[in-house]
């Protein structure tokens, strides 16, 4: 491996000053939703920085920016360092943001200390991982890995009814290069992002190596019943979907912190945040609710489990307010194992740095759960204040950034020399 360098902690973190220039709010957070005006900012930012420090760009098709820095044997694909720089509406600056920052600070170090690495370098921009403006999130991810079709993707709109690609075409990212791990290869992925949860702050712990990816799954639950006047309909001839709704999110809960239950002994969590009623009239029962139901668990037996638990409570409810069912799976991302080799790249580089010695697996879908699919992919998580995310108040420490930042470069450069020591041989 190539002697042991140091990230510059200031430098991480004026860059991720620079990176947080487009789409600040009032409140201190972001808003720079994919293929806005700002997130085109951001983007010219990225092209511009990274190629100060050797790096030609490739753009893909989904607007993918691949940032490649050669390496001693450019005839094998780039190990990739990626996140995302679009953000929610309402987002932080951490977020996807700090793993590009990471990337960026790896590819400087390396540069500036004349490292020529075995494999090429690609700094990665993901396009629309939020799904916050385009609804579907890792999207672009999802094209590269072929989860998703192009046509699909480019076909989605956001809330004014403009669609993904008239937006990528109107800020200039809808590149040539086809979106394909088959045609645009990686050899391997590195993420850094912020856990978005409470375990390393509580535990005092700046980062940590990310084994894996639970099991997730979504819902969309519709209750029929019939609209009929507020006051003059007996409590007991209702078909209030509405009630029937409230129900079903109680259960919901119910079915995943019941200790009584086995779907209430393995530490899953389900979530009921998005909710539709029809006819929404202050004086009119509602006749029909749509509801999105997302659940997570360690792992796929174990959401086989909830969901057979969840299907059971919420029919019986259905049943007994007299209220049409119907619970459609739209969406699953099974449980991943993240590789072994990079997990003990990063693990390694980790014991270097002090209190880096938790192991997690991640409750949350990130693009390295699509890139897992095709190729090596391991993650560095960092230590996020409160474990608060998708919030103006999200905040990681400055140190600790930079700790995340150090913990990638050991890893990113112990995993270029193995893949140095595999074409050896």
């Amino acid at each position: 491996m190539s002697p042991i360098i140091r990230v510059n902690a200031d430098r991480t973190n004026a860059t991720h000053a620079a990176a947080c220039t487009w789409g600040q709010t009032p409140d201190g957070g972001m808003n720079r939703v994919a293929l806005n005006d700002d997130d085109k900012s951001a983007r010219d930012w990225f092209v511009s920085e990274t190629g100060k420090y050797g790096c030609t760009h490739k753009i893909d098709q989904m607007g993918n920016i691949f940032a490649i820095r050669p390496g001693e044997n450019n005839t094998i694909p780039p190990i990739a360092l990626g996140s995302h720089l679009d953000t929610q509406p309402t987002g932080g600056k951490y977020d996807g943001i700090l793993g590009v920052v990471c990337a960026v600070e790896v590819l400087k170090c390396v540069h500036e200390n004349g490292i020529k690495t075995y494999a090429p370098l690609a700094v990665v921009n993901w396009t629309n991982e939020e799904g916050a403006r385009f609804p579907q999130a890792m999207c672009s991810s999802g094209v590269w890995a072929e989860e998703f079709p192009l046509s699909y993707v480019y076909g989605l709109k956001d809330d004014k009814g403009i669609t993904f690609e008239s937006e990528l075409k109107r800020i200039g990212y809808q590149g040539d290069v086809e979106c394909s791990y088959r045609h645009n290869p990686l050899l391997a992925h590195f993420e850094v992002h912020i856990e978005q949860g409470p375990l390393l702050d509580s535990a005092e712990k700046p980062a940590a190596v990310v084994k894996g990816v639970e099991s997730i799954k979504w819902f969309y639950i519709t209750l029929t019943g019939r609209e009929s006047h507020a006051g003059s309909t007996p409590m007991d001839e209702r078909q209030d979907a509405l009630l029937g709704a409230a129900k079903i999110i109680a259960a919901a809960n119910k079915a995943v912190t019941d200790k009584s239950l086995e779907s209430g002994k393995l530490g899953a969590r389900a979530t009921i945040a998005w909710i539709e009623s029809s006819p929404q009239s202050p004086n009119t029962i509602a006749g029909k609710v749509k509801i999105c139901l997302d659940l997570r668990t360690i792992s796929d037996a174990d959401m086989d489990v909830v969901v057979k638990q969840c299907e059971k409570d919420f029919e019986n409810i259905a049943t007994g307010t007299n209220l049409g069912f119907d619970m459609a799976h739209t969406w699953t991302s099974k449980a991943i194992d993240f590789d072994a080799t990079m997990v003990d790249c990063i693990r390694a580089s980790a014991r270097e740095e002090e209190g880096c010695d938790m192991e997690l697996v991640s409750h949350i879908g990130h693009d390295s759960v699509y890139t897992s699919r095709r190729i090596p992919t391991a993650m560095i998580f960092a230590r996020c204040k409160n474990g608060i995310s998708h919030n103006p108040n999200e905040y990681s420490r400055p140190e600790d950034c930079a700790v995340s930042a150090q913990v990638l470069l050991g890893a990113y450069l112990r995993y270029d020399e193995r893949i140095r020591e595999q074409y050896a041989k």
